[in-house]
């Protein structure tokens, strides 16, 4: 057994030393995680009070702000969205998060020189640094990301939303309408491809989802409009529909003068005309950027009833969509929305109806945030709208409360509607029987006048080419309805027929008939 050194020796001195090297290495780590844990301890216990209560104060603060913030979001949700959705908010909190970042990083150099690395070994020396440098470019890294994903909010918010005044409900419902455009060259939005009105409940969030088709005629504008005095027996003009309100108004802009968007709010007077609703807001969709925001969330899962064509037979990536529930991405999706192939206009509205369901439902706050960039990226280019951004908010905590709702829909379609010369006493009433029902409400008593069956005249037609289908609009004639006997019918990939109705396109439930 070796005997024990010497107090004078030199064996004895290097294991004194030793432990010194050892113990202020310990003190140096220490100090810096003690700055991770509670940034300005390492500054306090090492005697540079000053800065260290400068630092521990902000941070009790700063911890104590979050805290709160958490927990009044919790009771009211309205507080969150209220923050992720204020500009102005939103560039305190970045601009916080940028200084944040460079305090802490301060700090954490700061907790390294008051270690003394100087006195440590070499080997000592090293790790601290190492351990420095990582702790300092993780916390600051971190907040710098946060600072980053906080300014693509915000501008997402400047870049899709305006800054007009907000617009109160109107009989409490926002009626929203919401038009997919064309997105060919030279011509996005100009000609809406698909119109649905989303009442919504102004308290509850129950929605319901009024579609219109592009080829009505012959309707009616709201007394007193200009589109009114241009039109005083109602839109008559010679081959033109609904969806050519919008490039008719463009192409005659004495008749809108005060509209920055003469089109849209052509469009909007239309259908407020025939549906009676009062227009809040629009929002106008790039059906091709659409595609982006599909494949951004990871897919959507939709039911397919019939093979669905993608893409046009000569291309090299043409296929079908096999019948099942199938996740499909953005480009399936946007053609499972718009192929026409043994389809119908009114078909193709069911189907666009379904795919709405599903990106309501589907869509979780966790998969929002977790791919809240390319969502931000996406949607900033594939909608415009006129919705302030004072009201976005508002507008997430009801798109929040009717994700747990049912959805009812309304289709004002055949054989309900003529299209080609609509009762408009009928459209109106059987809105506002969809949203009695929708609110719990017996719906008005009143007379129903039966809709005449559909004319030649009021078949699918429209006098545009769907862009991204290569296809006209003279659709394939629909599917012969089935004999009572068989099973509930499906047409052009929709439950249903042109002559029964599509379910998906008047329905108390949109989920369950998709």
């Amino acid at each position: 057994m070796p005997s024990a050194p010497h107090p004078g020796s030199h064996q004895s001195r290097f294991t004194t030393l030793d432990r010194a090297q050892r113990v202020r290495f310990r003190r140096a780590v220490t100090l810096m995680l003690m700055t991770l844990v509670v940034p300005g301890s390492a500054q306090l216990v090492a005697g540079r009070r000053r800065v260290g209560l400068i630092a521990l104060r902000t941070w009790i603060a700063l911890v104590g702000l979050g805290l709160g913030m958490l927990v009044v979001s919790y009771l009211w949700h309205g507080v969150a969205f209220w923050a992720g959705t204020n500009t102005m908010f939103l560039e305190v909190v970045r601009i916080g998060l940028i200084a944040l970042a460079v305090g802490w990083a301060y700090l954490f150099v700061d907790a390294w020189r008051l270690g003394q690395p100087l006195t440590l070994q070499r080997q000592h020396r090293l790790a601290i640094v190492g351990v420095n440098g990582l702790l300092c470019f993780s916390v600051a890294g971190t907040l710098l990301f946060g600072a980053y994903m906080v300014n693509v909010q915000r501008q997402f918010m400047m870049t899709m939303f305006g800054d007009g005044d907000a617009v109160g409900a109107a009989h409490g419902r926002y009626n929203v309408l919401l038009m997919g455009g064309d997105s060919g060259a030279g011509r996005w939005g100009q000609r809406p491809d698909s119109m649905t009105v989303a009442s919504i409940d102004a308290e509850t969030g129950k929605t319901v989802l009024i579609s219109l088709p592009r080829n009505m005629q012959n309707f009616p504008f709201p007394a007193g409009s200009e589109m009114a005095e241009q039109f005083p027996n109602g839109f008559d003009e010679e081959g033109l529909y609904l969806n050519s309100l919008s490039t008719w108004a463009q192409d005659h802009p004495d008749v809108l003068k005060g509209s920055d968007e003469p089109g849209i709010e052509a469009t909007i007077q239309g259908v407020e005309g025939i549906t009676g609703l009062d227009v809040n807001y629009w929002a106008m969709v790039n059906l091709e950027g659409f595609k982006d925001l599909v494949d951004a969330v990871g897919g959507v899962e939709l039911n397919v009833r019939q093979p669905i064509p993608v893409g046009l037979p000569y291309e090299d990536t043409f296929h079908y969509i096999d019948p099942g529930k199938r996740t499909l991405n953005g480009h399936d999706t946007l053609w499972f929305a718009r192929a026409r192939e043994g389809s119908d206009d009114y078909s193709r509205m069911a189907r666009q109806k379904c795919v709405m369901s599903a990106m309501l439902t589907q869509i979780s706050p966790q998969t929002a945030l977790t791919n809240f960039q390319k969502i931000a990226q996406a949607s900033s280019t594939m909608v415009s709208t006129d919705i302030p951004r004072g009201e976005v908010d508002r507008f997430v905590d009801l798109a929040l409360k009717a994700k747990s709702q049912k959805i009812a829909t309304l289709s004002l379609v055949p054989p309900m509607i003529n299209t080609a010369s609509p009762d408009i006493a009928l459209v109106q009433q059987k809105v506002q029987e969809a949203i009695a029902r929708a609110e719990g409400q017996k719906p008005p008593a009143t007379e129903t006048a039966e809709a005449a069956p559909e004319t030649a005249t009021g078949a699918p037609a429209a006098d545009t080419a769907d862009a991204g289908t290569g296809e006209t609009d003279d659709a394939a004639p629909p599917a012969a309805p089935p004999t009572p006997a068989n099973p509930p019918s499906v047409t052009g990939g929709s439950l249903g027929s042109m002559k029964d109705g599509y379910a998906a396109n008047q329905s108390e439930d949109l989920g369950a008939v998709c």
